[in-house]
């Protein structure tokens, strides 16, 4: 059964580069046929010093019964990233334009930056790089507020060649430590602290933290700190209880401000030449064993794919102002806040604060202040601003939002309530909504809705019960009942749909066994080709990149995601098959989470399963078995949760921690989290027990649900 679908409008089609299904089809099937006569002409809107060469396209094996798993993308040929994205762009005419609007925590802090002014910036800090001795293939940490200077820093990287590891400002030291010490960073750049709302982060006080665990625990040392002094220039949050300076300390061999590193350097600095096939940067996701992955992304197939997806995604065009609410620490700020935009000549909207502050209509009196025209948030930002805005009442007003044209959705699931309240209040019923599917491994898009060319469809048919996935290994499709991300689904929640193969991809949907799946029908994603944009390993685990992403299906990248084509050809994703969870569109590992809890001396064993969140999409529920003769009491359940946010970051949290006399576990020792997964949401039906070691255990646990946890009644 289908749902409803809803045509692009006139508003959408009479600028888009494909206003028809059929155009779309078309340009598809010949980014497949004619694949290296395609993207050389992406190609040719580039500067190259070394142009690429014919016949040198694509080479690739995704087969490892065939030998080593590899992927080169003109690789003979060389550019430099930062030179197309700003020298390239004043030379064309662009120096004027405006490349951010940067708006801050407070509506009182705002400003712009051109092309022109952008690559003064970023020529000055790469040469106060290089004074420094960074150097090509340098790696340099950032870890920073959502601020001009973290663009200015990733390009300067680019610039001279040396390979930036973002890392998202909400880790803890822990985990700002591991990937510091595993990326072997030289440098780490940062701010001395922001505001988000009312409240201020000490970015300083976590990275001094994070560096003397990188040098206590990884025998890592980390030469320089350099510092964005920050809070002193923008209007605080709230009210600051202590001196700025006193808030973490300073280190006159180790830590630099930034604008010391600018003070005399030239805003001219020649662009390191690189090859096509040199690392970009590297990113890091987490992984199903609990070690984040250091995902290596190389430089021209990385740039070509982004611009090429910004560009027909979002249907931008020159006039046009573009948000993507992303932070730089994900890939989609990577991709859809620096690199895709700056590609394209764009003008973005920069966005420090959040949704609610100063009041709840902040992210529509910014949409209306820069007459934005695409914006590309998360579910969990739609879904929560819903509740402060009753469409039958109208309790809340709205600035005027006519300027939207294209709407984006991005990392997590969204459901049809949600999308239906973007379609109507936000885009009211003009403008398309564009879903879109993707990994940190990808790059960029892969699966989604394009403008002006695909109807959307909202949601799925419900079914009357859930369904539950367990892990990849004992995956079985089951017709006719869809799920998204989300591991687990209540009744009457629906899917999202993510809509068809962007240009060069080639998805399969295998069962099982490997067999491909033909129309209609439910089992793995996979995809039997690369694309430009595709990463190329994981750092210095070339074997774990092989076992991650090429065992299970000899000859094709498996993304660890279920998928659903529909009888219309549309691709529904059906959520994650391996352990991973997704709060807020944050992945994370069970077993990271896991092994934190377990850190605790009291804790015996620690299992964890996402269940489902109205406004996040996932929230962790957690089960901890104690050692023999201790109790389970509020201060040990407040003391694990904030051991989580300590050593993952807030976002991890978990919502629920039960008390567990045992686990679900068959005969060898195998958690049964299928069997946890239906205890959280208090589903009764959790199918055959038999090969448990003890059955009982399963009655016990839903016998231990905490009250918060059982729904309410009367």
């Amino acid at each position: 059964m289908s749902s409803r679908m809803y045509k692009p409008t006139d508003h959408v089609i009479k600028k888009s580069y494909l206003p028809s299904i059929q155009k779309y089809k078309e340009m598809y099937e010949r980014s497949l046929t004619e694949s290296e006569l395609f993207w050389t002409e992406v190609a040719q809107e580039f500067q190259w010093h070394v142009a690429p060469k014919p016949g040198g396209f694509m080479k690739y094996n995704f087969d490892i019964t065939k030998g080593r798993v590899f992927v080169k993308f003109m690789e003979e040929a060389e550019l430099n990233v930062c030179y197309n994205l700003l020298d390239r762009n004043v030379k064309n005419g662009f120096g004027d334009k405006i490349a951010f609007f940067w708006e801050g925590n407070s509506p009182d802090d705002y400003t712009r930056i051109t092309y022109r002014k952008l690559l003064d910036l970023v020529c000055q800090f790469a040469n106060g790089l290089l004074a420094k001795g960074i150097r090509k293939g340098d790696r340099v940490a950032v870890y920073m507020p959502m601020i001009l200077e973290a663009v200015i820093c990733m390009l300067a990287c680019a610039r001279i060649g040396a390979v930036h590891t973002v890392v998202f400002a909400g880790f803890s030291s822990d985990a700002l430590a591991e990937r510091l010490s595993d990326a072997k960073a030289k440098l780490l750049v940062t701010a001395d602290g922001a505001w988000r709302g009312e409240r201020m982060y000490v970015y300083k006080r976590t990275c001094d933290d994070a560096i003397e665990k990188a040098r206590t625990f990884f025998k890592h040392r980390v030469d320089m700190c350099m510092v964005v002094n920050h809070l002193d220039r923008v209007t605080p949050g709230g009210s600051l209880k202590s001196e700025i300076k006193d808030l973490y300390n300073w280190n006159e061999e180790t830590d630099i401000w930034w604008h010391e590193v600018l003070e005399g350097e030239s805003n001219i600095c020649p662009p390191e030449w690189v090859a096509a096939e040199d690392p970009l940067f590297v990113l890091y996701t987490s992984g199903s064993t609990g070690k984040p992955k250091g995902v290596v992304h190389t430089t021209a197939g990385y740039l070509m794919y982004a611009a090429a997806t910004f560009r027909y995604v979002f249907d931008y065009h020159r006039r046009d102002v573009y948000w993507c609410t992303a932070d730089v620490g994900w890939i989609t700020g990577h991709t859809y806040v620096v690199y895709a935009p700056l590609a394209n000549a764009a003008t973005s909207v920069m966005f420090e604060g959040t949704p609610y502050f100063p009041k709840v209509d902040r992210y529509w009196s910014i949409i209306n202040k820069y007459k934005v025209t695409q914006f590309y948030t998360a579910p969990t930002a739609i879904r929560a601003l819903m509740a402060h805005y009753n469409v039958e009442d109208g309790n809340l007003t709205m600035p005027d939002l006519s300027s939207l044209r294209v709407l984006g959705s991005v990392g997590e699931p969204i459901n049809p309530a949600a999308w239906l309240w973007y379609y109507t209040r936000i885009g009211k019923e003009r403008c398309s909504i564009v879903d879109t599917f993707w990994q940190t491994e990808t790059g960029g898009h892969v699966i989604t809705g394009l403008p002006g060319a695909t109807p959307m469809k909202p949601g799925a048919a419900e079914k009357k019960h859930p369904v539950y996935y367990s892990s990849m290994d004992t995956f079985r499709p089951k017709q006719g009942w869809d799920r998204t991300v989300m591991i687990v689904h209540l009744p009457n929640k629906s899917n999202r749909t993510r809509g068809f193969p962007f240009f060069g991809v080639e998805p399969k949907i295998l069962n099982e066994d490997g067999v491909e799946i033909e129309g209609p029908g439910e089992g793995y994603l996979v995809f039997a080709r690369p694309w430009p944009g595709m990463m190329r390993t994981l750092l210095e685990d070339q074997d774990r990149f092989e076992r991650v992403y090429f065992s299970k299906f000899p000859g094709y990248y498996c993304t660890g995601d279920g998928v659903r084509r529909d009888e219309d050809g549309y691709l529904w994703i059906t959520g994650r098959i391996d352990d991973m969870l997704n709060v807020s569109g944050h992945l994370m590992s069970t077993a990271e989470v896991e092994g934190v809890l377990a850190s605790d001396p009291r804790v015996s064993e620690a299992a964890v399963v996402p269940k489902p969140h109205e406004v996040k999409g996932e929230a962790l529920y957690c089960f901890v078995v104690l050692k023999e003769g201790l109790q389970f009491d509020a201060d040990l359940v407040k003391t694990l949760t904030l051991l989580v946010r300590q050593k993952i970051g807030a976002f991890a949290a978990p919502d629920t921690i039960q008390n567990a006399p045992g686990l679900p576990k068959t005969r060898s020792g195998k958690i049964m989290r299928r069997i946890l997964r239906k205890i959280a949401v208090g589903d009764h039906e959790v199918g055959d027990i038999s090969t448990l070691a003890d059955p009982g255990v399963v009655e016990e646990l839903f016998n231990n649900r905490p009250a918060e946890a059982k729904p309410k009644t009367g």
